[in-house]
């Protein structure tokens, strides 16, 4: 993968967070591709909860101060950057005080998600492409990862399909059990729809629980991991009957041989 362009796009990544089977393969991946020569980049959103003066977060001010439209609401973009240590990879951090300055990641001290989750991951799918375009860093693959960070996948074949850069890039999602009980607000696809993307894209999100955003994900995914070793069964299908290229999933002694040549094929 020596020189290939990957864009690693999260709900969570070690050591930021608490450790779990998305922040743990969203540093593991990342790290693996980066010993192989590969030009990462890292993307997550900047929670509350993230301790920035232990991480050493720092704003990149030249980065910072664009408006991202989020249901009709003018939200600011803040990114903040830091290395992981010893590893030399950088993370950008998607902050925005309205979003991501309350003190916990999805849901309140008695387990009830946030209201605004939608909104949150509709800013987070744009922040990150405006980031990037802004970078004018060009990635061979972006891999999603978690489902904060699955609207990425909708957002890239519609809102910004006529963005050159993008034209060569292929889109993998990770698909895992970690999810959420209930729904996002249920005006979510309305908020959706107001970015100019067809009903017909994301019909799923009528219900907007965790099944149904995986489902409308992975129909604009180019390829597909099942990253979990116990993944339900109607996820299964949903990928299965997606016709869309996917990995088995592989255990942690053998990920790494998988993964990339998984990559080499979406790049074949």
């Amino acid at each position: 993968m020596e020189d290939k362009r990957i864009l690693y796009v999260s709900s969570e990544v070690v050591p930021y967070l608490a450790e779990n089977e998305v922040s743990l393969m969203s540093y593991d991946v990342p790290k693996m591709i980066n010993d192989q020569g590969g030009q990462i980049r890292i993307f997550m959103p900047r929670y509350g909860n993230i301790n920035e003066r232990r991480h050493q977060l720092h704003e990149v001010i030249r980065l910072s101060g664009m408006n991202l439209v989020v249901n009709d609401l003018d939200m600011p973009l803040i990114i903040k950057v830091a290395s992981i240590p010893k590893e030399r990879i950088q993370v950008y951090f998607i902050d925005n005080d309205e979003y991501f300055k309350r003190k916990a990641t999805f849901s309140d001290e008695d387990g009830v998600l946030y209201p605004d989750n939608d909104e949150r991951a509709i800013f987070f799918a744009k922040g990150v492409v405006e980031t990037v375009k802004k970078l004018n860093w060009v990635p061979d693959i972006i891999h999603v990862h978690g489902w904060m960070a699955g609207l990425l996948p909708i957002y890239m074949k519609h809102y910004y399909k006529d963005e050159a850069l993008f034209s060569e890039t292929k889109i993998v999602s990770s698909i895992y059990s970690q999810s959420f009980e209930g729904n996002l607000d249920m005006e979510m696809i309305n908020k959706i729809k107001f970015d100019s993307i067809p009903h017909e894209a994301v019909k799923e999100l009528e219900v907007p629980n965790y099944e149904n955003l995986i489902a409308a994900s992975v129909k604009h995914s180019d390829g597909v991991i099942i990253a979990s070793e116990n993944l339900s069964p109607s996820l299964t299908k949903i990928i299965e009957s997606s016709g869309k290229p996917f990995l088995p999933f592989a255990s942690k002694d053998k990920f790494a041989e998988a993964y990339t040549g998984f990559y080499k094929s979406m790049l074949a």
